[in-house]
């Protein structure tokens, strides 16, 4: 019996430790020992315990501590103190605070800021890598499957276009001017024409360039009302 008295004892010690602290100096931020979004105030020797927003964490990193500085969870070192507050979701974010993938486009994801999500597209031929959080080539990212990556096409097989051995073409997008493919060893990669050009089909099979919409039979009207020559000018 007087075993677990003291053990009950000890668990109320560590939690009551928990909820307190003594100041080290009368100004500072401190770390909460256990919780990685919450931290330590101390104002004129008083201790107050503050919370970061849900998603975010404390950035402890500072020795002489005297940041105040709340980032992102994947910026943040923990180390052992991996208590957070429960998630708080809204549409697109998980956390009221992140930046986090898209569910089910793998070139799209959102920034969140207090539960507002802003949406985000990679470029073209590119997607959004969970680990690295970076667009990166579609092809390396495991999320991806061939439909989104290339809208399903194919490249053509080594030795199916003459001159090419398989291992570099280019390919036209079936729908827009602007875009084309890179088949490269068997695997395709999106790339996108600069704005005021379109793709033009070269005149061996696998080739081509992005030329002035006027010189592509059927996109001419790519861009419609849009002033090519003054975004030229301005170095577009």
């Amino acid at each position: 019996m007087k075993s677990i008295v003291l053990v009950c004892f000890a668990l109320v010690a560590v939690a009551y430790g928990q909820e307190s602290f003594k100041c080290p100096d009368d100004y500072g931020f401190y770390p909460h020992s256990v919780s990685c979004d919450k931290y330590w105030k101390c104002d004129n020797g008083v201790s107050e315990l503050k919370t970061c927003g849900n998603g975010l964490a404390f950035d402890a990193s500072d020795d002489k501590f005297l940041t105040e500085n709340c980032d992102y969870l994947h910026n943040t070192d923990c180390g052992d103190r991996t208590q957070l507050e429960p998630a708080i979701s809204t549409p697109h974010c998980p956390r009221l605070y992140g930046i986090f993938a898209d569910e089910k486009k793998c070139d799209t994801f959102w920034n969140c800021w207090n539960g507002e999500a802003s949406r985000y597209q990679c470029s073209p031929g590119l997607a959004y890598d969970r680990e690295a959080r970076v667009c990166m080539w579609a092809d390396k990212v495991p999320e991806c499957k061939n439909e989104e990556v290339a809208n399903g096409f194919a490249c053509p097989a080594a030795g199916e276009i003459a001159g090419a051995g398989g291992s570099f073409s280019r390919h036209a997008h079936p729908e827009d001017c602007r875009k084309y493919y890179i088949c490269m060893e068997g695997v395709a990669r999106e790339y996108g024409c600069p704005i005021g050009t379109v793709f033009k089909i070269g005149d061996s099979e696998g080739s081509g360039v992005c030329e002035d919409p006027e010189d592509v039979p059927g996109c001419e009207d790519y861009y419609g009302k849009l002033d090519l020559k003054a975004l030229r000018k301005l170095g577009y």
